[in-house]
């Protein structure tokens, strides 16, 4: 056996009712004194009140999908004007975006506290959007220098977009297991993902308003992340860049939508991920024989998105879009890919077809 494991340098603070502790600890830790606080308009109201014993110089609410390159530029020149010596995001994985846009050209730490499954949080991946392109990259100062999870953040996420926040962290796990830097370290922490989410998002669908379900899939998206942030980018995150960034379409429920179809595309040709997979769904007491219908089981449990087409892509964008992903596609994928393979997997996507036909 040979291999090359990255380990990314990160604090994480998980405790339920804490993040507002947690923050001035961990504010005052870094020494900061200027702190910029990011969160969308909508979660204001719950930032002011986490941030409300550190010394705030500058809250910002101008956040967007996707953060195009004018939003991000205009973040940056807020940060730099006062000054900030760290930025505290808290929202799901477009505020954390933003706050590593602005340490990408200055290097001012983040401390993420998410409110959603997104994952951003523990990768050293930004993006960033200028028009229809989505550019994405990986740099060190860009990765949050603490996290601070709180899962009582994360009750007021509605139950359908929990699940489909605890897809887009499986679809962490199974990108994992043939990206281009996979390794047995990397596949571990994916297994242990995708149980912990195959067990906890139906608790959460069973009882939105309850804890225990919720910090069971916020630990998940954690380990799931951290599989993703050193294993790398794979087949399926490179479809939904393209996609959201060409098409805007919306991030967590186009993971949740495109996930089956490339485990259908990619699993015959990766046994041993195929069986890991598989074996995690069963641990989670989800077994059903194979990686794919131990998700399906999985899914026909839950609340998920189905089909691209509800979510803004149309039919006629489908032959744009595979020649768009084709020369983003790793060269380490488990089979060959061309753009009639890209056509027929979006196809199917989009129409919302049962995953199982199509190979």
């Amino acid at each position: 056996m040979r291999f090359v494991h990255d380990s990314l340098p990160q604090r994480v603070c998980f405790g339920t009712g804490e993040a507002g502790p947690n923050v001035q600890r961990e504010v005052g830790r870094l020494g900061a004194s200027r702190v910029m606080v990011i969160s969308s308009l909508r979660e204001a109201p719950r930032a002011d009140k986490i941030t409300a014993d550190v010394p705030v110089a500058l809250r910002h609410h101008d956040v967007a999908m996707h953060v195009p390159v004018d939003v991000a530029d205009r973040a940056r020149e807020a940060a730099a004007k006062e000054d900030v010596d760290v930025v505290v995001a808290i929202g799901g994985g477009s505020t954390t975006g933003l706050a590593k846009a602005i340490a990408l050209t200055s290097g001012v730490p983040v401390i993420a506290v998410p409110t959603t499954y997104a994952g951003s949080e523990a990768t050293a991946v930004w993006g960033l959007t200028s028009g229809d392109v989505k550019t994405t990259g990986t740099d060190a100062k860009v990765l949050p220098r603490v996290v601070v999870y709180d899962a009582a953040l994360t009750v007021s996420l509605p139950a359908e977009m929990s699940v489909a926040s605890g897809l887009n962290a499986l679809a962490h796990c199974v990108d994992s297991l043939w990206a281009p830097n996979a390794d047995p370290i990397n596949a571990a922490f994916a297994a242990e993902g995708i149980r912990a989410l195959a067990a906890g998002l139906p608790a959460v669908v069973a009882e939105p308003s309850g804890i225990p379900g919720r910090e069971h899939v916020l630990y998940a998206a954690y380990v799931s992340a951290v599989a993703f942030a050193s294993a790398g980018s794979a087949l399926h995150h490179k479809i939904c860049h393209v996609l959201g960034g060409k098409y805007n379409l919306p991030h967590a429920q186009t993971h949740a939508t495109v996930l089956p179809y490339v485990l259908a595309f990619n699993g015959p040709s990766a046994p041993e991920a195929q069986a890991r997979i598989a074996s995690a769904f069963a641990a989670a007491s989800l077994g059903a024989g194979s990686a794919l219908e131990g998700l399906q089981v999985l899914r026909a449990a839950l609340p998920v998105p189905r089909a691209l087409r509800d979510y803004g892509l149309t039919e006629a964008d489908i032959p744009a879009a595979a020649e768009a992903i084709l020369p983003a596609v790793p060269p380490s994928n488990p089979r060959p890919v061309t753009a009639a393979d890209l056509e027929r997997l979006l196809q199917a996507a989009w129409a919302g077809d049962d995953p199982r036909e199509f190979a």
